[in-house]
Formats: C-alpha cells, structure tokens, sequence
C-alpha cells in the first residue's frame, strides 16, 4: 500500500513537472522570439521553391515588427509583395497563428487569417500549427496544411507541408545577421 501510494505521489510529481516543462516551453518560445523585436532578417528558401513560384529570385526578408504581451506581429516580404504577415497570438498556454494578406491600398485580401493553433505547449524551439477549420472553410485544398516554426540562437524557419501532396516550403532566416530594412507592410497603421 505505502509503494503504491509512493509511486503515485511520483507520478503526479513527474507530471507536474513535465506540465511546466512544456508551459516553459511555449513560453520560451514567445520570449526568444521578442529578443528580435524591431529587427529584420533576410531568409533563404531552402525546400521548396520552384521557378516561377513568385519566391525563388526575391528578397526574403522578415521583420519582428511588433510585440505586445499576447501577440507578435511578423511581416513576411518577398520582394516588392508587402502582403504578407504572420501574426501569433499567445493564449491559454497555446499559440495561434494566423496570415494576414493584405491588397497594396491595405485592405484585406480575399484570402486571409487562415492558420492554426498549437495543439499542445510545442517545444522551446519548435512550434506546429495544424490547419483550424476556419482555414478549411477558407481555401478547401489547405485543410491538409502544417505549418511550424523554429527557433535558435541564429535562425528561424517558417515552413510549410501539405499533407496528402508534396507540397513542402521552408524559408529559413539568418538571425547572425540583423538587416537595415525600413519598410512597412500594406495597411500597417
């Protein structure tokens, strides 16, 4: 009786622990990521890309433009495109994230504020969102998306995979290396 109440106690403990392990985690994830607040990086595309994609041949730049408490604002540019932000939304020990497109005079593109949500805590380095219904709703051929990000000491990767296809795109951008960039996305206020 006294080792069956032991291991309980231990297992409890072990879960409690492994409970704010992976809480730190996404935590972690939303402090290294505000480090860069205010800073700019260009990226690579390092799987994916195809001639003609509207990607392979531009300037790919990233831009931690924005961090409130419980969202981070990342514009995404390619090229001359400012339509493109990645936004994350911090809430209930999970991370939404959501693109935001936007027409050049800055209103809402047709397509817009599909994403997905953590399904759990993630790691300090790696966050994963799997396509939310609204994104279904949205663009029927997404429904299948994956997205997830990384995060160290000197890059961070957006990417992308499709499940069911072999759609596959990886952007990775070089933190060593802040850029002067001056640019804002369309309709930034």
């Amino acid at each position: 009786m006294l080792i069956m109440k032991s291991i309980q106690i231990l297992f409890i403990i072990l879960l409690s622990v492994g409970g704010f392990a992976q809480e730190k985690a996404n935590m972690t994830f939303q402090e290294e990521l505000k480090k860069h607040c205010g800073k700019s990086y260009e990226g690579i595309i390092t799987e994916g890309g195809k001639e003609g994609d509207g990607f392979v041949g531009e300037r790919l730049v990233m831009q931690v433009l924005s961090c409130e408490k419980d969202q981070i604002k990342i514009p995404f540019y390619v090229g001359n495109d400012k339509s493109r932000t990645w936004i994350l939304n911090f809430q209930n020990d999970r991370i939404e994230l959501k693109h935001d497109h936007r027409l050049e005079d800055g209103s809402d593109d047709e397509i817009t504020m599909y994403g997905g949500t953590s399904s759990n805590t993630g790691f300090a380095d790696t966050q994963i969102f799997p396509a939310d219904q609204q994104t279904c709703d949205l663009i029927d051929y997404a429904c299948g998306n994956v997205w997830w990000m990384t995060l160290n000491q000197t890059s961070f990767s957006y990417n992308l995979r499709r499940i069911g296809s072999d759609r596959l795109f990886t952007v990775k951008f070089d933190l060593t290396k802040p850029v002067e960039f001056n640019e804002k996305p369309w309709g930034w206020k």
